[in-house]
């Protein structure tokens, strides 16, 4: 009996729609705090926090990781409630990434 080969199409895997967790500047939030919460939360080495802090400073936001939305949103929280245990009024969201 002859072996009959079918072929059989690959499926199409969606990639997971990615999420940006951004850091907004604020008032109040000194800048020690926004460099700590920038190596803590999302291992930045002090220079690169430094430059990030900078950025929210005078920019009034700054990106601080692309991640998929499990894990941008529970960074977000991990940062809202760390800043708030801290007295502190430092905002993190997050924001779709758009392809």
């Amino acid at each position: 009996m002859d072996k009959i080969l079918t072929q059989t199409a690959k499926p199409k895997i969606k990639q997971p729609k990615r999420f940006q967790v951004l850091l907004l500047n604020d008032d109040y939030t000194s800048m020690e705090f926004v460099v700590e919460v920038l190596k803590r939360f999302f291992s930045k080495s002090t220079e690169i926090a430094q430059e990030l802090m900078l950025k929210i400073h005078i920019e009034g936001e700054a990106i601080c990781g692309t991640y998929s939305h499990d894990v941008a949103q529970t960074k977000a929280s991990q940062v809202v409630d760390f800043s708030r245990k801290n007295e502190q009024p430092l905002m993190c969201m997050i924001r779709e990434l758009n392809d």
